[in-house]
């Protein structure tokens, strides 16, 4: 009696919560957003939901400790730590660095993308990465308003393509698709066809390299 009485006072271990956050983001990648809940978490953690409420509120709190995570890691990149040598490269240069690098993690974490389009990012990692991109752009000549513009812009043009990775690939039906409309109807379909499908990874070259050259006749303009 006084055994058991023990066992459920001292209740369950603590778990580290950069390890609840890391186990998260691990469900997340192999069962999707969908599979992510309190009560799965813990049962991957071989703990219970009470253990998890110790740090989080809930799922929405636990959400915003993944997508902070995200950010770390962005953060931690060696391309994005030295804040000096971000800020010598022409802005142009550190822009595209910074965007490739918010690429290529959520990449590797392609669940974790679609989270983020519906909780703004607000933990300190997060803030951390938008104050290194503003003060940038602001060194580089770009005025208040230009420069919030240019940032926000950037950052949900990476996510809305990192939120197309967790997809199946869809090239032999778009190739599929363009080649088998009527000529006389579409021509102009047809004469480019041989072109797709674009690789994802091509056409986000391609854009972000518009984006920045936009962004460069806008700031030669506010001059």
């Amino acid at each position: 009696m006084s055994t058991t009485s023990g066992s459920r006072a001292r209740g369950r271990p603590p778990v580290p919560l950069d390890r609840i956050v890391a186990t998260a983001i691990a469900l997340l990648n192999e069962e999707g957003a969908d599979a992510l809940s309190m009560r799965t978490l813990a049962q991957r953690l071989g703990s219970g939901t009470a253990t998890l409420y110790r740090h989080v509120e809930g799922r929405p709190q636990l959400v915003a400790h993944v997508v902070d995570a995200m950010f770390a890691e962005m953060a931690s990149h060696s391309r994005m730590r030295d804040d000096d040598a971000l800020l010598a490269m022409p802005w142009q240069q550190a822009l595209e660095t910074a965007a490739r690098t918010m690429f290529e993690v959520l990449r590797r974490n392609p669940n974790v993308a679609p989270l983020m389009i519906d909780n703004t990012p607000v933990g300190p990692h997060a803030l951390a990465v938008r104050e290194r991109a503003l003060a940038m752009l602001l060194a580089a000549g770009f005025d208040a308003g230009l420069a919030v513009r240019a940032w926000v812009t950037v950052a949900r043009y990476v996510l809305g393509f990192a939120a197309q990775l967790r997809t199946d690939d869809p090239a032999p039906t778009q190739a599929a698709a363009w080649g088998a409309v009527d000529p006389a109807d579409f021509p102009a379909s047809i004469a480019v066809a041989g072109e797709v499908p674009v690789p994802l990874e091509e056409e986000f070259t391609f854009g972000l390299q518009m984006l920045i050259s936009g962004l460069q006749t806008a700031v030669e303009a506010q001059r």
